[in-house]
């Protein structure tokens, strides 16, 4: 077996263990339901008090994690991403630079053994909409932060209007990100990256010239997706968009996930 199909065998039995379960659910009044009592996923999404879709809740991939039985992806006419291999869904290879695509090939040869999150240092923006695990979106009108349970990630999206900073000395592992609508799409822009992201388990790379904007759409109360573009002229002939869908988790919260000590699955030799 091959140090790479070793990685993803360990990282497939690590899944489930993730997320063994959650909280008790605690009821929520505000949750549409059907006849019978169970949540209304195609019920309209909810709005804020100015009208505004309100993404406010905990959310999950379509995979199966935890127990959660996996759903299928709903159609879409974009690509929709994959945590170990983010272009899997493309009908054409990632528009890597040469030698990208060289840097890609070889982390996949060895396995993705330096893996960032391999070292519990945070996965970044893609992997963290790929990746599983739940996370929770607190939206209000200032402000949408993301808690994502796996290695406990915090995002902020400002959303009072403010710009990206110029010439920012500091680059963070999630950017500065500024979001505004565009109807009832959230669109944010972040700039200001660490050199040296994996895009996915494979290693796909991202730069410090990267841009990502995100277009945040809540299709109905039960379903979001997320179309992510990815613009970094270091590492790729062109811009590019995958599409991440996700699913709430009615009645249910995030629970403490410490990353050191869970990363001994990760295979070194």
């Amino acid at each position: 077996m091959t140090k790479l199909a070793r990685f993803c065998a360990a990282l497939a039995l690590l899944a489930p263990a993730i997320v063994p379960a959650q909280w008790e659910p605690h009821p929520d009044p505000r949750i549409p339901r059907k006849a019978d009592g169970t949540p209304d996923l195609e019920a309209p999404a909810p709005r804020t008090p100015d009208g505004k879709p309100d993404f406010t809740g905990v959310w999950q991939g379509f995979g199966a994690l935890g127990g959660t039985p996996a759903q299928a992806q709903p159609e879409s006419d974009v690509p929709v991403a994959g945590f170990a291999n983010v272009g899997q869904n493309m009908k054409e290879p990632l528009p890597l630079r040469p030698e990208y695509k060289a840097l890609a090939d070889e982390r996949r040869a060895d396995g993705g053994k330096d893996n960032p999150e391999a070292v519990c240092l945070p996965m970044g923006i893609m992997q963290f909409h790929t990746q599983g695990a739940p996370r929770k979106f607190i939206q209000t009108p200032d402000v949408l932060v993301i808690l994502y349970e796996a290695s406990m990630g915090i995002r902020q999206i400002f959303t009072d209007g403010r710009r990206i900073p110029e010439n920012d000395p500091q680059p963070w592992w999630y950017g500065y990100s500024v979001g505004h609508w565009e109807g009832d799409t959230l669109v944010v822009t972040t700039k200001g990256l660490r050199d040296g992201e994996w895009l996915d388990i494979f290693g796909t790379p991202l730069t410090d010239a990267a841009t990502y904007t995100e277009r945040f759409r809540r299709v109905s109360y039960g379903r979001m997706e997320i179309d992510i573009t990815v613009d970094d002229p270091k590492a790729y002939t062109k811009p590019w968009t995958v599409r991440v869908n996700q699913r709430i988790m009615p009645e249910q919260e995030l629970l403490e996930f410490v990353c050191n000590e869970n990363n001994r699955y990760y295979v070194r030799d």
